[in-house]
């Protein structure tokens, strides 16, 4: 059934009484059929005609709805494919980028802004320091301290080949040992090397977890 393309709800029954249609009026009349019976033939002809056309019209209406709802619903789950075929890749991207930049991605932990320096004694002061024994105030100086910044690049659990009191040789940790040459007595630290180490050297005493006493009296001291 071919298609309308106008909708036969804004047509008009024609006047078939009006003198255009003489000649179809004329096909329909005989001696048994009037003009006016003719007219109200070709009426009642129009109306059934305009009622199967509104029908038809309504079908193609509703058709129409149909294939654009359906043209609608094809290209949103096309789009809805791609944006998601685009987070599945760029997961992907970052997965792999995950795994080949792993210090990239390192959580970052909540901490409070440090209200004062971190100060990083030489590995050899600590491990004094947690034995207990005697280390140089040197270490705690500010020119001990920027030594070990110099140094920062030497393994504390490295292993070196050191010569002993008795001659004999041994291997023992980078970090018990030191530097002699560098190293400043007690005894010849300036009175501004002490006022540096001072607060250092308790600090560290309290991170070795010395007696409180110990501390104490160390701070007293000074």
């Amino acid at each position: 059934m071919p298609r309308l393309t106008s909708d036969p709800n804004l047509s008009v029954c024609p006047n078939y009484a009006d003198e255009t249609f003489t000649d179809t009026r004329l096909q329909l009349t005989n001696e048994n059929m009037t003009e006016a019976q003719a007219v109200t033939i070709l009426r009642n002809i129009w109306q059934m005609q305009n009622t199967a056309d509104k029908n038809q019209w309504q079908a193609q209406v509703e058709a129409n709805r149909e294939q654009q709802e359906n043209l609608e619903r094809l290209r949103d789950e096309e789009q809805e494919r791609q944006e998601q075929e685009c987070l599945n890749e760029e997961e992907a991207s970052q997965k792999e980028d995950k795994k080949k930049n792993k210090h990239k991605y390192s959580a970052i932990p909540e901490l409070d802004v440090p209200i004062k320096p971190v100060i990083l004694p030489s590995p050899y002061a600590i491990h004094k320091l947690d034995k207990g024994d005697y280390v140089e105030l040197w270490y705690f100086t500010n020119d001990g301290l920027d030594d070990v910044k110099l140094k920062s690049s030497v393994n504390e659990d490295a292993m070196i080949m050191a010569t002993l009191a008795g001659g004999s040789t041994a291997w023992v940790s980078a970090a018990s040992t030191r530097n002699k040459t560098v190293v400043t007595d007690d005894e010849n630290l300036t009175f501004e090397n002490f006022c540096q180490a001072c607060p250092y050297i308790i600090e560290a005493m309290q991170e070795a977890s010395w007696p409180a006493d110990r501390v104490r009296m160390m701070a007293l001291f000074w």
